[in-house]
């Protein structure tokens, strides 16, 4: 298997630090979204969307959005839960980090470490966005130690690299002690070092 990512992006972490905790034999292929290494032909034609990850199959077949991955390199692990309920939890919690989390925290933090934006200089509807994000998981995490079926699943490992790169952005972390710790948590589960680290 191989694993076209950049480092710098926390969906290709999640699919990376996936491939680490399953013990997977993989390749992976640092692809720079920066210097514009996901719109050549090449990569074009695995991913006509011009998208990292992407992950090419042993089979050859490719495969991308980091979420799609995860699930399939993760299917039948201790990483999804067998209840049909808490399984469709686990995704509930997956669509929601694609479409109401990672387009505000991490669009936020791209524009203040990558582009040089001042956190104060941020839109303030991205701010309050990224903020409301934080505080929903704030609020979900009180009283428990994981997101659901009472032990760690898909729906932590999607959320965790762009929580925990929240403070990149700005956006603090220090008023949300349930968020904190739950990162503590997922970072002593899958042996992350510093943010970003691999195992």
């Amino acid at each position: 298997m191989k694993i076209f990512g950049d480092s710098i992006s926390g969906n290709c972490l999640k699919v990376k630090w996936a491939a680490d905790h399953l013990g997977l034999d993989y390749e992976w292929a640092e692809t720079s979204v920066l210097s514009g290494e996901t719109r050549t032909p090449s990569f074009l034609a695995m991913n006509p969307a011009g998208q990292v990850p992407v992950v090419i199959l042993d089979d050859g077949r490719p495969l991308a959005q980091s979420n799609a991955i995860i699930l399939h390199l993760a299917w039948g692990s201790e990483l999804i839960p067998s209840d049909p309920y808490e399984r469709a939890r686990m995704l509930e919690w997956m669509f929601w980090e694609q479409y109401s989390h990672e387009p505000y925290v991490a669009v936020a933090r791209f524009q203040v470490r990558y582009l040089g934006t001042s956190p104060d200089a941020l839109a303030p509807a991205l701010v309050s966005r990224a903020n409301g994000a934080l505080d929903h998981l704030e609020t979900a995490l009180a009283g428990r130690d994981w997101l659901v079926a009472g032990r760690f699943s898909l729906a932590d490992m999607a959320l965790l690299p762009y929580t925990r790169f929240a403070p990149e952005a700005g956006l603090s972390l220090g008023a949300r002690p349930h968020l904190s710790n739950w990162i503590k948590r997922c970072e002593g589960y899958l042996g992350l070092s510093v943010p970003g680290g691999a195992p």
